[in-house]
C-alpha cells in the first residue's frame, strides 16, 4: 500500500496512545510465570458488542436482489427464490466473512459472477413454467437488481469502514509469535484501525522484538487462557519461536476453535494477489479455513446418512442376502463378523463386516495387522474384499449414528493407541465420525500402505471437510468398487 512506512522506527511516530476495546496488558519480565490479566475497560471507547459484518452486508443484498418484486409483484416467486440463491451463495457455504481490505472493486468479479449464476439457476427453473417472454422479463428486471446489489456493497463497504475507523468495531486480536514481523503487523493494525483488528498482545516462547509494539502475554501453553480472559476473537500466526507441531494442536482446541485464523506467508515478500489472499499494508495474510464439524452442514450430513444408509439397506437387500450365502456356504455359521472399533472422540463402537477369514483367537484379531494375501481368507472373502462387499453391514453402524457414510476409516484400540503414539496427529482423525469410505482409501490407501500417509489424508479431508468434498469421494468409491481396486 502506497505510504505505508514499514521501519519499526517510522512507525512509532504514527501510533496512537491506545488502542480501543484492547486492555491495557503488562508483559510478564522473561522466565517469569505468566498468569493472564483481565480485561479493563479502556475510557472513551465505543464497541458495539458482537456486531458483525454480515449483519449489514447480507440482509442489504437480499433486499437488493428481491427488490423487482416492486415493479414485477407477479414473479415475486422467483425473486425471492433469487435472493435465497444469492445470499448462499455469497456465503460460499460458511459464514459471510468480510476482507480486512475492504474494497468493492476487489469483490466486484466474484460478486458479479455469482449473481450471474443465481439468476441463471432461477431463470432455468422459470423457463420451464412459463412463456418466453415471463421468462425475458424476469431476466431483464433481475439483471436490473445486479445494480442494486453492487449499490448495496459500496453502501455496506462504506459502514463496515466507518465502524471499523471509528473503533465501534474492532476485533480482539492475539498475535502468535514474537518476532520482528510481528511487531510491524501490531504496528500497521495500531496505524490503521479499517482493519477492523485490535491487537491485545503476544503469546511466544520468550519476549521478542514485538514488546516494542504490544505486551507478551504469555507462551502458547495459555493460549486459551488468554483467548478467554481477553476475549479474543481472530489469531493471526506471524513469526517467533514457535513450534508449529505444537500450534497446529493449540488453536484447534476447544477454546480457539471458535476464533478467525489468519497466517502470513513466511516468503510474504513473493506473495502475489490471489481470489483467497488478503492483507494488512503490503503484508500478504491467508485465512486458514476452520472445519465445520457442527452446525446446519453436519446436521445435513447427518440426514444424508439416515436416509441414504436406510435406502441402500433397502435396495441392497438382495445383495446382501447373496453374500451372506456365499459366506455361510463357504465357512459355515458366523455370518458377521464383530469387532470393536474407534470412532468420533475416541468412543468405541462393534463394527460389522461380512466375515471374510476366521482368525486362530479373538486376541489375534484385535491385535495383528492384516494383510492383503493371507492365507486363511478364502475365495468368496477374495471377492467380497476386492469389491468392498463385506462392509456393506456398515450400512447398519451408519443408521445408529456410530459411522458415517464419509469420513477416516475405523481402526482396533490397540492399533489406535500404537500408531497415536508412533504417528503425529493421528489421534486427530476422531475429531469426526468414521467413515464406510474416506479419502486416503479412494486415494489408493489402503491394506499395506504408510499410517503416516493414511493419517495425512484423514485429516487433510477434515480440515477442508465439505459436502461437495463428501460427493467426490462417494463418485470415486463407486470407481473403485466398478473396477475391484479393493484388497
Amino acid at each position: 500500500m502506497a505510504g505505508v512506512q514499514t521501519a519499526a522506527g517510522e512507525a512509532r511516530e504514527h501510533v496512537r496512545p491506545t488502542l480501543a476495546a484492547v486492555p491495557a496488558v503488562r508483559a510478564p519480565r522473561p522466565g517469569s510465570p505468566v498468569d493472564p490479566p483481565r480485561a479493563r475497560p479502556v475510557l472513551g471507547v465505543r464497541r458495539a458488542g458482537r456486531l458483525q459484518a454480515w449483519m449489514v452486508v447480507l440482509p442489504v443484498d437480499a433486499v437488493a436482489t428481491a427488490a423487482p418484486v416492486l415493479w414485477s409483484p407477479d414473479y415475486w416467486k422467483a425473486y425471492l427464490a433469487l435472493s435465497v440463491i444469492t445470499v448462499a451463495l455469497v456465503c460460499g457455504g460458511g459464514r459471510y466473512r468480510a476482507r480486512l481490505h475492504l474494497s468493492v472493486l476487489d469483490e466486484l468479479p466474484a460478486l458479479l459472477g455469482r449473481l450471474l449464476i443465481a439468476i441463471a439457476l432461477v431463470a432455468a427453473v422459470f423457463a420451464f413454467r412459463h412463456d418466453d417472454l415471463g421468462v425475458t422479463q424476469f431476466v431483464v428486471s433481475a439483471l436490473e437488481s445486479v445494480g442494486l446489489v453492487v449499490a448495496g456493497r459500496f453502501l455496506t463497504t462504506r459502514l463496515v469502514m466507518t465502524a471499523r475507523r471509528r473503533r465501534i468495531v474492532a476485533h480482539r486480536t492475539l498475535l502468535i509469535g514474537g518476532g520482528e514481523l510481528s511487531g510491524e503487523i501490531a504496528a500497521l493494525l495500531e496505524r490503521y484501525p479499517r482493519y477492523g483488528l485490535a491487537v491485545a498482545g503476544y503469546l511466544d516462547a520468550v519476549p521478542g522484538p514485538a514488546s516494542a509494539r504490544v505486551p507478551w502475554v504469555g507462551t502458547l501453553d495459555d493460549l486459551d487462557a488468554v483467548v478467554g480472559s481477553h476475549g479474543v476473537d481472530v489469531l493471526l500466526v506471524g513469526d517467533g519461536h514457535v513450534d508449529e507441531e505444537d500450534l497446529l494442536d493449540r488453536v484447534r482446541t476447544p477454546a480457539a476453535a471458535h476464533c478467525d485464523l489468519l497466517v502470513v506467508p513466511r516468503l510474504h515478500a513473493f506473495a502475489t494477489a490471489t481470489g483467497a489472499s488478503d492483507h494488512i499494508g503490503s503484508l500478504p495474510v491467508m485465512r486458514i479455513r476452520t472445519p465445520a464439524l457442527s452446525g446446519a452442514a453436519w446436521s445435513l450430513k447427518r440426514a444424508v446418512d439416515v436416509v441414504a444408509s436406510t435406502l441402500a439397506l433397502v435396495l441392497l437387500s438382495p445383495v446382501l442376502l447373496a453374500c451372506a450365502l456365499a459366506v455361510r456356504l463357504e465357512g459355515g455359521p458366523g455370518i458377521l463378523f464383530r469387532q470393536v472399533r474407534v470412532g468420533r472422540d475416541g468412543r468405541q463402537f462393534e463394527c460389522l463386516k461380512f466375515r471374510s477369514m476366521r482368525p486362530a483367537t479373538s486376541i489375534e484379531g484385535d491385535t495383528q495387522w492384516s494383510i492383503a494375501q493371507d492365507s486363511r481368507v478364502g475365495r468368496v472373502g477374495r471377492v467380497l474384499r476386492a469389491t468392498s462387499l463385506d462392509e456393506l453391514p456398515q450400512l447398519w453402524n451408519i443408521l445408529r449414528g456410530e459411522m458415517t457414510i464419509v469420513g477416516p476409516r475405523p481402526e482396533r484400540p490397540h492399533f489406535v493407541e500404537r500408531f497415536s503414539a508412533e504417528h503425529p496427529r493421528y489421534g486427530h482423525r476422531h475429531r469426526v465420525p468414521a467413515g464406510l469410505t474416506g479419502l486416503a482409501q479412494v486415494s489408493g490407501l489402503r491394506g499395506d500402505t504408510p499410517i503416516s500417509d493414511r493419517a495425512r489424508f484423514d485429516n487433510y479431508y477434515i480440515e477442508n471437510w465439505s459436502l461437495w468434498l463428501d460427493a467426490k469421494v462417494l463418485l470415486r468409491t463407486v470407481a473403485e468398487v466398478v473396477l475391484a481396486r479393493g484388497r
